[in-house]
């Protein structure tokens, strides 16, 4: 099957996926999975940021061990979050990249190069999907937009998910 409509096909899972659940974590996780497919990539992973540390929590990941995202927090303040509040970052290789926070433990796990798509809602980023890759890997244009498509419907899913928990919230306080 042919790149695009591989990117096709992973734009309709997810919006499915989130048309059919109120349960954000299995949105989350076909997300990922279908990225992880779609793009052929060796992992793919999505974070929300904390709004109280400011920190990026692990929302649901695929194809990377335990001991890789049990590594630390991962700070949502510093060079990443300059570089993602104005799109789209690639990194080509982990090993030699300023950027990355724990560069060791990601050429333990065998990644080499990340592509990082900020989550943006109202304005704000309030989350980050990546993907790793096993080789050095400059992603294409269409593999970009195919990302931040994902990244838009997600933070779209993200704010009718809050919406809804707090419509529930509010009719039990009614009750």
């Amino acid at each position: 099957m042919n790149k695009p409509v591989r990117h096709y096909e992973t734009l309709l899972q997810v919006t499915d996926a989130i048309s059919q659940s109120k349960n954000p974590e299995e949105v989350f996780l076909l997300t990922v999975k279908s990225l992880k497919t779609a793009l052929g990539v060796r992992g793919c992973s999505l974070f929300l940021v904390d709004s109280k540390t400011r920190e990026l929590g692990l929302a649901a990941s695929v194809g990377l061990s335990k001991n890789y995202l049990n590594k630390g927090p991962v700070r949502h303040m510093g060079n990443l979050r300059d570089s993602l509040e104005n799109g789209p970052l690639m990194i080509h290789r982990v090993g030699d990249d300023p950027r990355i926070q724990y560069p060791r433990e990601a050429v333990e796990e065998g990644i080499v190069s990340i592509l990082s798509v900020p989550i943006s809602m109202h304005g704000r980023v309030e989350g980050i999907i990546r993907v790793y890759t096993a080789e050095p890997c400059d992603f294409t244009l269409k593999d970009v937009d195919l990302l931040k498509a994902v990244a838009q419907i997600a933070g779209m899913a993200i704010d009718l998910g809050r919406l809804y928990k707090g419509f529930k919230t509010s009719i039990e306080i009614l009750k």
